[in-house]
């Protein structure tokens, strides 16, 4: 049974967040961590934009926040989010994974370590390969793994750079991913 849910997006992922957690049912039980490349400034706007379209409570990630169930937190912009032992967030300065800080890969990779088979790791879309190395490392640990269907996404080379890892279990196209997901965390 899955305790948590990583999600990654790039360019087009504001639009592709937007309609899934607009699509999540209410009684959604499972934290999500999302990492979406964003400008310095822009995680505010994110955070309006997002909170508008979801029943879930949405959040900008707070260092040492502990996880809670049925939330979906955003990391900040200029910051890795990474999860700790005992579902804590953990926020950090180190350099760029992938040209990208917040890191896709970050998130995965350090979810993967707590969660193992209990994690669920999506790829949306987006312009480069963050996430792809996560998607392995998930995959590794046991979790779960999805991808975005590439010709579905706005923009393809993600979710298409982590199928080339060989390490997603479910291609899907972004109008089946919320019932997926409802389906593993409703109540």
């Amino acid at each position: 049974m899955p305790k948590a849910v990583v999600l990654g997006a790039s360019a087009g992922g504001i639009n592709a967040l937007g309609f899934l957690f607009s699509e999540l049912g209410e009684d959604f039980s499972l934290p999500i961590l999302v990492t979406k490349h964003v400008g310095l400034n822009d995680d505010r706007s994110m955070l309006r934009v997002l909170a508008r379209q979801s029943t879930l409570p949405v959040k900008v990630a707070k260092d040492k926040h502990r996880i809670q169930p049925g939330t979906i937190y955003l990391a900040p912009a200029g910051y890795h989010m990474l999860v700790e032992e005992q579902g804590v967030i953990s926020l950090n300065l180190e350099a760029p994974v992938a040209h990208s800080r917040p890191s896709i890969d970050v998130l995965f990779q350090s979810a993967a370590r707590v969660y193992g088979q209990e994690l669920v790791a999506v790829v949306l879309t987006g312009a480069n390969r963050d996430g792809a190395d996560g998607i392995r490392t998930v995959k590794d640990f046991g979790g779960t793994t999805v991808a975005q269907c590439p010709r579905n996404a706005e923009m393809g080379v993600m979710p298409k750079a982590s199928l080339d890892t060989g390490c997603v279990d479910y291609l899907m196209t972004l109008e089946e991913i919320p019932a997926f997901l409802d389906q593993i965390g409703g109540v």
